[in-house]
């Protein structure tokens, strides 16, 4: 069951928000989805948005979207980036930081799902993993003293698809070369995830560094674009048809969690923040049901040591 909801029985709305000129927030894949919808509710308070996309076309098609709707001196622009290739995510992070003063949230929102069949990344890694993780382990690692320095966040969206698989890291077989499934290793990806913000909020605690603040949420079941891009055919349509149920909210409502996660003060770290509803895909936003594998100490500790090999970065903390 949820806690009481500290923000009443509407949950947690943007309409909390004050103005946020003079913040600068990254968000990676918000070019579409909850990604573009976080854009929108940050830039409607006059904050400032990098988005890090992996497509240009599709990046210069959202950034006309919204110049459109707040006006041509929106303080929005878009670095490509490409978690699915550790270079391209160090080249994205070296003009980060060669051209953005301050980090108030790093949200990591992109993410692929269900791929049908196993595919590698340019990199060797499992599609999904590769992606959802090791690029966000890598981007947030190097963008680390940036946040720091601007005492800001690191929110990591991850999904309640994490409880879809075997509950832990198939250490032994990481690409899944024996036993594919697009359900399972998708919910791995995500597990990763949750694991790597639990065990970095660990390690900051443990290093006595309590300027950066980490973050776990979930968007529900939300319509966005993420299914139809790399799930298969029967997925699609089952997705398509779900969608149209009251038990799937729209993208903007999906957004709320990363948004909040991005900007609340007083939330607590080892938590799971997302809908409160019906199976907690749907409803008010508050503080959800963590389930307590996500954060099995020595398995995230064996991740992390993993993490910095496969993508040949040390934190330092």
């Amino acid at each position: 069951m949820s806690a009481i909801n500290p923000f009443g029985p509407a949950g947690w709305t943007p309409e909390r928000l004050g103005d946020l000129a003079g913040k600068t927030y990254l968000v990676t894949g918000a070019n579409a989805g909850t990604g573009f919808q976080a854009t929108r509710a940050l830039l409607r308070q006059n904050a400032t948005v990098v988005m890090l996309n992996r497509s240009a076309q599709r990046s210069r098609t959202a950034i006309e979207t919204l110049r459109d709707e707040f006006g041509a001196g929106a303080k929005v622009r878009f670095i490509r980036t490409d978690l699915a290739s550790l270079a391209s995510v160090r080249e994205a992070a070296a003009e980060v930081l060669a051209s953005v003063a301050r980090i108030d949230a790093l949200i990591c929102n992109a993410a692929i799902a269900q791929v049908p069949r196993q595919k590698l990344t340019v990199d060797g890694f499992e599609s999904m993993l590769g992606t959802n993780h090791y690029g966000h382990f890598l981007l947030s690692g190097l963008l680390y003293e940036l946040v720091e320095r601007s005492k800001g966040r690191i929110v990591v969206v991850a999904s309640l698809g994490y409880k879809m698989g075997i509950r832990t890291i198939q250490f032994d077989d990481m690409n899944w070369d024996n036993n594919y499934s697009q359900n399972s290793t998708y919910s791995q990806s995500k597990l990763a995830q949750m694991m790597f913000a639990y065990e970095l909020q660990d390690r900051l605690t443990q290093a006595n560094k309590t300027d950066v603040e980490v973050y776990v949420c979930h968007p529900g079941s939300s319509r966005t674009s993420l299914i139809k891009t790399s799930g298969n055919l029967v997925t699609r349509v089952a997705f398509r048809i779900m969608s149209l149920s009251p038990m799937v909210q729209s993208a903007e409502r999906g957004s709320w969690p990363e948004v909040m996660c991005a900007t609340e003060d007083g939330l607590q770290q080892r938590a799971l923040y997302g809908p409160t509803g019906r199976m907690q895909w749907v409803g008010p936003v508050g503080m959800g049901t963590l389930e307590p594998y996500a954060y099995d100490k020595p398995v995230m500790e064996r991740l992390w040591a993993l993490s910095e090999a496969a993508t040949g970065f040390s934190w330092e903390l």
